[in-house]
């Protein structure tokens, strides 16, 4: 009776053991296909590799070339268009006229200043008639006072002669002598009120004469608006952004378009803000047009920021090119260091979804990558700096972090 119930627990426990094995395994494979991280697709994901090289220390930009000088075209006077003689892009010489206005009030302005400068002007001419007749009057009142006291002065001498002689009185003597006085005092008195009466004229013939002054000036300045009717150029150049139309009102400080000079280009490019405290005034570049190498200075930086990006412009340094037009392209490539040995990621769009603080690595099978935090230095336009955090040999994820978050491991799927 023992001999069976030996063999029935021995078949057992084989049951049991194969049962735990087989829960292991299916355990094991459970616990493989388990997500651990964030899954994401391995064909979304750029990979690169951190190397050892030489960092180029500069930048490269999209220039466009621009007029190195224009002028602005801004209306100085108000009216309608009554006739376009230029076109936008055509090229104009100083003082071509661009287009006319009119404007009936200016006009206006113009007769009643006419108006106003005849009356002063016929206001002088009584003004001076007048006093060459008052002049002329003086000097006949001159002239009679100035003969009789030349009588009074002879009958004076005759009796001073006649009276040593004994045949006048003392008293007529005396009183020929008072009339000598009365009629040089008389004399002297026209003088001085002539004089006088004189610098009074003047003054009052001046100071009309300086208004017929302004109302020429003021006369003159509303001719100047009426011959600014007629818009000229007023330099030669290209002219550029003009769309004025027959019968349009324009108003003063209105932005009618510019001039440009075509004769002389300067490169404008906009520059990631990055760049912003490395790049400064007078740093070296190169701009190849036409298959030419031409060399380039930083000469002006807009420090505003607008969209990431801030502006600024190259001149070139040794000599322009022969042919280029406003608005032409090129590639320019600004300087900012001397090249060194540094550990390199390619500059992709992880650099600004992180900015350049975290990246993530890969592991040794390449299935999942854990989220590191790193230290990045100088930037390129196709190289980032590893200044911590990575050693060479590691992969990377360099593609948009946009949709990771901040997940601290991924999962790939094939």
């Amino acid at each position: 009776m023992d001999q069976p119930l030996q063999r029935r627990r021995g078949r057992r426990a084989m049951t049991a053991a194969a049962l735990a094995l087989a829960l292991l395994a299916g355990g094991a494979a459970l616990w493989q296909q388990l997500p651990r991280g964030l899954q994401v697709a391995r064909a979304d994901a750029r990979i690169a590799s951190v190397t050892r090289g030489v960092f180029r220390d500069d930048v490269a930009l999209r220039a466009i070339a621009v007029p190195l000088h224009s002028v602005m075209l801004d209306a100085v006077e108000s009216g309608r268009v009554e006739e376009v003689f230029a076109r936008d892009g055509a090229p104009v010489k100083h003082g071509e006229v661009l287009f006319r206005l009119s404007n009936p009030q200016r006009r206006l302005d113009l007769l009643a200043r006419e108006a106003e400068h005849a009356q002063q002007i016929s206001n002088l001419t009584n003004l001076r008639i007048a006093l060459e007749a008052s002049r002329m009057e003086r000097e006949r009142r001159g002239a009679e006072l100035a003969f009789a006291l030349t009588l009074a002065d002879k009958q004076h001498a005759r009796n001073a002669a006649l009276a040593q002689k004994g045949f006048v009185s003392l008293s007529a003597l005396e009183d020929s002598e008072d009339r000598v006085a009365q009629q040089r005092r008389l004399y002297e008195s026209e003088k001085a009120g002539y004089r006088t009466e004189t610098a009074t004229q003047r003054d009052a013939v001046r100071q009309m004469e300086q208004a017929i002054g302004r109302l020429e000036a003021g006369l003159q300045l509303v001719n100047a608006t009426i011959d600014a009717l007629a818009v000229r150029a007023p330099v030669s150049g290209r002219l550029t952004d003009f769309h004025l139309q027959v019968g349009e009102t324009v108003k003063p400080d209105q932005h009618l378009g510019r001039i440009d000079d075509v004769d002389q280009f300067k490169l404008a490019a906009q520059v990631d803000e990055y760049y912003l405290n490395r790049v400064a005034v007078g740093r070296q570049g190169t701009a190849t047009i036409n298959g030419r190498a031409h060399a380039l200075t930083v000469s002006r930086i807009y420090p505003q920021i607008k969209e990431g990006r801030f502006a600024l412009e190259l001149a070139f340094a040794d000599g322009q090119p022969k042919t280029l037009n406003p608005g032409q392209g090129t590639e320019a490539l600004v300087t900012l260091g001397g090249a060194s040995e540094a550990l390199l990621l390619p500059h992709d769009a992880f650099i600004n979804d992180s900015g350049g603080v975290a990246v993530y690595v890969l592991d040794k099978d390449g299935e999942t990558a854990e989220r590191r935090a790193i230290r990045t230095g100088r930037r390129n336009n196709t190289q980032v700096e590893v200044l911590d955090g990575l050693a060479p040999g590691e992969r990377v994820i360099v593609s948009s972090y946009a949709g990771y978050g901040k997940a601290p491991r991924l999962q790939f799927l094939e």
